[in-house]
């Protein structure tokens, strides 16, 4: 689930830019006369720069790409229906909620060749158990990750956002699922769950954390904790491999109680103008040296294993990006599903914790 930019990378943010505005124009741009081209809706920093003009150069179609902060502003900019799409890559519960909402197309996997490639772990997935819809592109887990100068204690437990020794030293995302889910797995219960004894039970939790708080973050967050701001804050695994590159005193934790596994899938919108462009796309990104230079620039995981062979050593054998399967397949780590039907009830226990952090 990409949340945050990377930092210390101007000239590879450049890089990103300049492939966001050259010939884009927004998404309703008529390609030029005779000209194939695919529109691609995706993450902030969430492909290799090069990758765009290199499937241009190999394949003659232009690719029109715009960025997303979120998947909620990608749902909000694409569920009207006055905006056309080809390619969208959003996390398992929105592909799950635009299922649900008829908003994709079905996926015809034998024009992506490169779809064999994909491990089969990452098939048959609860959001798209027949793989009908989506092509997986990027996986992660939820952790916290830690500065080694500040925490000289283990860290394996959501407990320790809670220890009042850490005071002033804690981050936790600005994110109403996440944070929520943080206090939904301390307390035992399914980060999932719709049982409102429970979801208030989390709420009250997060409002005796509240004192101990710095700060709630977004995207600011990753570089305050490479700067030694914090002690402690909640991360997506890939994110975490960005800081501990930045600042080696950082470290990465998937807490006892479970956590959050992740998978960010590649979808066609159900009225998408360029399928088979789209179709050719998607194989590019499924092939394992794409797939691996992707990885490695975003610092999240590849579902493809000869993409990960790719990588170097202390990428492909980090147990932060690439953690054992028996932890990603453990009981206590689990994947959001579509909240649609207690949105409201989320917005409401979320106010009430921001409100006592003031």
């Amino acid at each position: 689930m990409k949340k945050l930019i990377k930092v210390g990378l101007p000239l590879a943010l450049a890089g990103v830019l300049v492939l966001s505005l050259v010939g884009c124009g927004g998404a309703n741009e008529s390609s030029s006369s005779g000209n194939e081209k695919v529109v691609v809706y995706n993450w902030g920093d969430y492909i290799d720069p090069d990758v765009n003009a290199e499937f241009t150069k190999e394949t003659g179609i232009k690719v029109v790409y715009s960025e997303y902060a979120n998947n909620e502003e990608m749902y909000a900019t694409v569920e009207p229906g006055n905006v056309n799409y080809d390619i969208l890559i959003p996390s398992d519960y929105m592909i799950e909620k635009m299922i649900n909402n008829d908003m994709l197309a079905p996926m015809d996997t034998s024009k992506i060749p490169n779809y064999t490639k994909i491990d089969e772990r990452f098939k048959g997935l609860p959001f798209d158990k027949e793989d009908k819809y989506s092509v997986p592109y990027m996986w992660g887990t939820v952790g916290i990750v830690y500065n080694k100068t500040m925490v000289d204690e283990p860290v394996d437990s959501w407990d320790i956002l809670w220890d009042e020794k850490y005071d002033d030293k804690i981050f936790m995302y600005d994110s109403e699922r996440d944070s929520i889910m943080v206090a939904l797995k301390k307390l035992g219960y399914s980060m999932n769950t719709r049982d409102p004894k429970e979801l208030e039970e989390a709420k009250n939790l997060l409002i005796k954390q509240a004192p101990l708080v710095l700060a709630y973050v977004g995207d600011e967050g990753k570089g305050k904790m490479v700067n030694g701001e914090a002690a402690l804050m909640i991360a997506w695994a890939g994110d975490a491999m960005v800081m501990m590159d930045q600042n080696p005193d950082l470290d990465f934790a998937i807490p006892k109680e479970g956590s959050n596994y992740f998978v960010d899938s590649i979808v066609i919108h159900k009225d998408a103008k360029n399928k088979e462009a789209a179709y050719k796309y998607i194989d590019f990104l499924c092939r394992p040296d794409i797939a691996a230079r992707n990885a490695e620039y975003i610092g999240y995981s590849t579902p493809i294993s000869e993409a990960r062979e790719l990588l170097p050593e202390e990428i492909k054998n980090s147990p932060v990006a690439y953690p054992d399967e028996a932890i990603t397949s453990a009981d206590n780590m689990e994947m959001f599903n579509d909240p649609s039907d207690v949105i409201e009830l989320y917005s409401d226990l979320w106010t009430q914790v921001k409100a006592s952090n003031q």
